[in-house]
């Protein structure tokens, strides 16, 4: 059965843009081009792979088992081209991705990392939990770093370094003064927090939960620039990881609260998929940060409240 690698990922672009054009474009092709391939392969499967609904193209009952097959041979394809890549220039690419809490975490190891081997690419993508699981799922990045991971998939997961949530407020908050705050008085203020789906959010409304006190919020944001922002111009109380906040607090736009039970205690964990090869520069590059980190946490230890 002639079967083309180009074809398996003209059926991956369509499965992910639902659209033969969108897709063509994906790949650099021409819309035709993938129409006729398309057409090639269901002729020599002869089965039907993708049916239209209304605007959108889906796969069919056959199409979905042909597909179970289809992604983990793009991914393993993609590692052939990494491999090959890496073999031939001595060099390697790595795909990391992390949560948009761990933004100065993992620029600080790539920087650090590529001082020393500057022969080795790193694309980065720093996107929220929900993408990061769907990515996961896909196989696609090499390394994750994010807070606590999911379950449902079968990962190596291991913890890197901590990662405490802090209560944050404006310079001239009324509370900046006080020592060992209340939990139960800080509660009576409004919050900016995170959207929904949110580890940060998650864990900050279990915690108000656990104390049996009602959690109040002014605004949601979808990022810690947000809150950082909101809670500088005064708008709430933040409660945010203290590694998104360094710079401010150097500059002292923000102010860390003494606050019982704070700071919330929580990880970042580095994370992959237990089935997915990892190349020397990635084993090279994990190796890296698992030391560097160590060393990034004792950095961030001065700014808590003694």
């Amino acid at each position: 059965m002639n079967i083309s690698i180009r074809q398996l990922q003209i059926i991956d672009a369509i499965v992910e843009t639902h659209s033969y054009s969108l897709a063509a474009r994906r790949l650099h092709m021409t819309q035709p081009a993938v129409s006729m391939q398309m057409k090639q392969l269901e002729n020599v499967t002869d089965l039907p792979i993708f049916e239209r609904h209304g605007k959108r193209i889906m796969l069919t009952s056959a199409g979905q088992k042909i597909y179970k097959y289809v992604h983990g041979i793009n991914v393993q394809f993609a590692d052939l081209e990494d491999a090959l890549i890496e073999i031939k220039k001595g060099a390697g690419r790595i795909k990391v991705s992390a949560a948009t809490t761990a933004n100065h975490l993992i620029t600080q190891m790539i920087a650090n990392f590529r001082r020393k081997h500057n022969n080795i690419s790193i694309a980065l993508d720093i996107t929220n939990r929900k993408q990061l699981i769907d990515q996961l799922q896909k196989f696609e990045p090499d390394i994750v770093i994010m807070g606590e991971p999911p379950t449902r998939l079968d990962l190596e997961s291991s913890i890197l370094i901590p990662n405490p949530l802090v209560v944050i407020a404006h310079p001239e908050h009324p509370l900046v003064k006080q020592k060992e705050i209340p939990f139960a008085d800080i509660a009576q203020y409004e919050f900016v927090v995170r959207e929904h789906g949110s580890g940060t959010r998650a864990r900050i409304e279990s915690f108000f939960k656990e104390q049996q006190l009602e959690f109040k919020s002014t605004m949601e944001m979808g990022s810690n620039e947000a809150i950082k922002h909101a809670v500088i111009a005064d708008l709430g109380l933040g409660i945010v990881s203290l590694h998104t906040i360094k710079l401010e607090l150097e500059a002292n736009k923000l102010v860390i609260l003494d606050v019982e039970n704070f700071p919330l205690e929580r990880h970042w964990h580095i994370i992959k998929r237990r089935e997915k090869h990892l190349l020397p520069a990635v084993k090279s590059f994990q190796k890296f940060i698992i030391k560097e980190a160590k060393i990034y946490a004792k950095d961030y230890e001065r700014f808590l409240v003694k």
